[in-house]
């Protein structure tokens, strides 16, 4: 028993040792605080698997809004203020706009071509300036809103079916569907809803958001424990088999006479930086809309972040009848007579503007961006040393009580003549990110959520489900690549008054 007790008195004696000595260590290297880390796991233990934005959002308000975690063996400094956020998004973002080398992104090398994954540099630049120029610029998106308009009125047709039929609407799935098919009929001109890509984006979305240990452990990434990086590879090889045949399909048209379509796949002939393989990893790779572990392109940021938003901001509305009535009311005002909504719309349409902004800030698709420092830089007075990794947590920052009163309550009204926006300047709300990892497809996803939720509420009612009704609406939140409800949200609809 005495000998028990002296060992016990020697572990905790040297733990208090390895604590002060970790804490001087860091206060020498003007390291921001945290919570000290154990022997090889480090903090890991203290992060939660299903809901890691919240675990590090209670530890910020221990140790700060500026914190240093160890995951595994890996370093990583977190943001949870909106002032830090704006301190990395602009007063310092050249040298903190980099990625990780997450393992699983090299699964086919793929991270030689992702506009995600690849460092701020030429080719990326010249990824980003193809996207911003060429397929997300004001000029293409004003041609292609007849066809958006077009596909939101197929979504109308099927949700109609089902009200016929007395059958509850996935509204999530029906989402995905309608926006899968707007952003591969704008980037190709093909559309691509009944595609093998509509499993390989889940998956991956999957796989993505799943803890690898070869990012904890880099040492041992080379064995690829998990088997993330093989299969993320097939997944990859995948998509590029569909784009390969794209490609094939479009050369054999242009022999064959057809017209220039102008989409990213013309695009990729008069552009001399890109080659295939980059053209091909702009479409099927990472896209900020949401960047928290791994994978995420164009089209996953335009069809998960999306269809999300619009099933978070149904299920807020299905359980505030006074909010819908607003939105609902404010439909009618703005369309008059009209029976059908244009994109010119939105702007009159503020209420619905503000249910949009609330329900990101609320639910963000997109809860943790990642960065490492390319330089070391000072910030918020503590040193960040080359090679860093960096999260910013956006859901601390929108749910900080200090920003936001009540920020677990669903209000709309907080954004009604308040200067706030999600395009980067306003810190305080950034669930696309912000500097110049902003959201490539931010401009298209801000027109095509507000176009397809005003639709749905235009031109039906809604309510729950009998055994909905009574049981309530389960807001759980599945953590995934992004955050979706744990309980897809199944709801009735009926023609309202106006006509279709």
């Amino acid at each position: 028993m005495a000998v028990s007790l002296v060992w016990l008195l020697v572990a905790l004696v040297l733990a208090s040792l390895y604590t002060a000595m970790h804490r001087i260590a860091a206060a020498r290297r003007r390291l921001p605080p945290g919570p000290t880390p154990l022997p090889l796991v480090g903090n890991l233990l203290s992060i939660s698997r299903s809901s890691p934005h919240r675990s590090l959002a209670r530890l910020a308000e221990r140790y700060g809004p500026l914190m240093r975690v160890r995951l595994g063996v890996v370093e990583y400094v977190v943001a949870s203020s909106p002032a830090i956020a704006d301190d990395i998004y602009h007063r310092h973002n050249a040298h903190l706009a980099s990625r990780p080398l997450f393992d699983a992104w090299w699964g086919e090398k793929h991270r030689l071509n992702s506009v995600i994954a690849l460092p701020p540099h030429d080719v990326w630049r010249a990824q980003r300036r193809l996207a911003m120029e060429e397929v997300m610029s004001p000029r293409r998106l004003d041609a292609l809103a007849p066809l958006r308009r077009e596909k939101v009125r197929e979504l109308v047709r099927r949700v109609a079916g089902h009200a016929a039929r007395g059958e509850p609407v996935e509204v999530g799935r029906a989402a995905f569907k309608t926006f899968l098919s707007i952003l591969s009929s704008t980037m190709v001109s093909v559309d691509l809803v009944d595609s093998d890509l509509r499993d390989v984006v889940r998956e991956a979305a999957i796989l993505a958001a799943t803890p690898n240990i070869s990012d904890f452990f880099p040492a041992i990434a080379a064995a690829d424990v998990q088997g993330f990086r093989r299969r993320m590879g097939e997944l990859v090889a995948r998509g590029y088999g569909i784009f390969e045949e794209l490609l094939a399909r479009r050369k054999g048209g242009r022999e064959a006479g057809e017209p220039r379509k102008d989409d990213l796949l013309d695009v990729k002939e008069s552009n001399p930086v890109l080659d295939r393989n980059a053209i091909k990893g702009l479409i099927t790779s990472t896209d900020e809309l949401a960047f928290i572990n791994i994978s995420k392109d164009l089209m996953v940021a335009g069809t998960d972040t999306s269809s999300t938003t619009i099933e978070w901001a149904m299920a807020e509305l299905l359980q505030n009848s006074e909010s819908m009535q607003k939105v609902k009311d404010e439909l009618r005002r703005v369309l008059g007579t009209r029976t059908q909504i244009e994109e010119s719309d939105i702007s009159h349409l503020t209420y619905l503007q503000a249910i949009i902004k609330e329900t990101l800030r609320l639910h963000s698709s997109v809860l943790i961006s990642y960065y490492t420092a390319e330089a070391t830089v000072e910030l918020q007075g503590y040193t960040i040393s080359k090679g860093t990794n960096i999260i910013v947590n956006m859901w601390a920052i929108h749910h900080q009580p200090d920003v936001w009163v009540d920020p677990e309550k669903f209000m709309p009204e907080r954004f009604i003549g308040k200067d706030a926006n999600f395009f980067g300047k306003h810190p305080e709300l950034i669930p696309f990110g912000g500097g110049r990892r902003i959201c490539l497809g931010l401009q298209l996803a801000y027109r095509m959520v507000h176009m397809v939720f005003a639709s749905l509420l235009f031109h039906f009612d809604w309510k729950l489900p009998e055994g909905a009704k009574k049981d309530g609406i389960d807001m759980r939140e599945k953590f995934g690549l992004v955050l979706s409800m744990a309980t897809p949200l199944k709801a009735l609809a009926t023609k309202s008054c106006n006509h279709m």
